[in-house]
């Protein structure tokens, strides 16, 4: 039999029983997916399917490739070829199993539970860890494939022996760049904010959306999106109102006349407060915090579980608190006094 005849057979009777062994294990991968899709924790081994198509039918075939009879020309393309292939199956895989073990770790984890504060910082550690890993990998997979190539495999083994001079030199060109890298792997660590934090930035009141290894999404109460390079966060100051726990504390001003009856509008606020659903039982205080020439500063606090329900506490108890004066106490509402003398 022909020499080359016989290698094209075997290449593609192994690329076959690569593509059988792949049904085998997809199949496999199916049934473990319907079997634990009922528990907590889950490792959904889907996020594997895609790589093992190229990976399974890549390893047979390297693995009969010294048994092939093409001359030498022929197999170093194809060995090459293969090598390539094999390589990017690997990172491929790689990343996906990153995929797969962020989604294990964060499935024991509800972000939309009332008390989320651990589920929140654990997503954005793990969301800003799997990102730097990702890159890790894809910055070492085009290496190794670099490597492959005579001609520029300085440039592969550069990229990872010479990774302090390639830092100098790259921290140079991109200084704003690794410094936004750099912020984001100290906020995963310190974290002084978190996924769905409720923050002031740029006065501007809104929830921390997205936090990537560059820049951080703040979805503003208008549902407008601010985009930040992430070192603001570690450079300049702002507020998190959700810190140390989703709970928080809403205030509601009103400016009334001197003659309102202060214990009959903080009757009124803790009624209010007793019949709405938003209002977490916690705190409940009417206080005079200022006085002008004209009008009374009347400071009322309430506590919420969470700032979006925060929100809808304050304007219900501003409505209602000014809808009982307009019925109640209406010359309790701001005026203005003139006194007419006779000459």
């Amino acid at each position: 039999m022909n020499k080359d005849l016989f290698s094209v057979i075997l290449m593609g009777s192994s690329f076959t029983a690569g593509l059988v062994i792949y049904l085998v294990a997809d199949f496999l991968i199916r049934r473990w997916d319907k079997f634990i899709s009922s528990r907590k924790v889950k490792i959904r081994l889907t996020h594997l399917r895609k790589p093992l198509l190229f990976l399974i039918p890549a390893l047979c075939l390297v693995i009969v490739m010294p048994f092939t009879r093409f001359e030498e020309g022929i197999y170093s393309i194809i060995a090459r070829i293969l090598n390539l292939w094999l390589i990017a199956s690997c990172g491929f895989l790689f990343i996906k199993s990153v995929f797969m073990a962020r989604e294990m770790i964060l499935s024991q984890y509800d972000v939309e539970a009332r008390d989320n504060l651990l589920a929140r910082r654990v997503y954005t550690q793990i969301g800003v860890i799997s990102n730097i890993i990702i890159v890790g990998i894809i910055l070492l997979t085009v290496s190794f494939i670099l490597m492959t190539f005579p001609a520029v495999r300085q440039i592969g083994v550069s990229l990872l022996a010479s990774a302090g001079v390639l830092g100098i030199v790259l921290g140079f060109a991109a200084q704003k760049t690794l410094g936004n890298i750099i912020a984001g792997i100290q906020i995963a660590i310190s974290q002084p904010i978190r996924l769905d934090d409720a923050v002031v930035v740029e006065n501007e009141w809104g929830w921390i959306e997205e936090i990537t290894l560059t820049y951080v999404v703040v979805r503003i109460w208008d549902l407008r999106r601010l985009v930040l390079p992430i070192a603001y966060f570690i450079e300049k100051p702002f507020q998190n109102w959700t810190r140390t726990s989703a709970d928080i504390i809403g205030s509601v001003f009103l400016y009334v006349d001197y003659t309102v009856p202060m214990e009959e509008v903080r009757q009124e606020l803790y009624n209010i407060l007793e019949k709405s659903p938003y209002w977490d039982k916690k705190v409940k205080v009417l206080q005079v915090t200022n006085t002008t020439e004209h009008t009374v500063e009347l400071r009322a606090l309430m506590s919420a579980a969470d700032s979006p329900t925060a929100w809808n506490l304050r304007c219900e108890v501003r409505e209602k608190l000014i809808e009982f004066l307009q019925k109640k106490h209406p010359k309790s509402l701001p005026r203005t006094r003139v006194e007419l003398k006779k000459s």
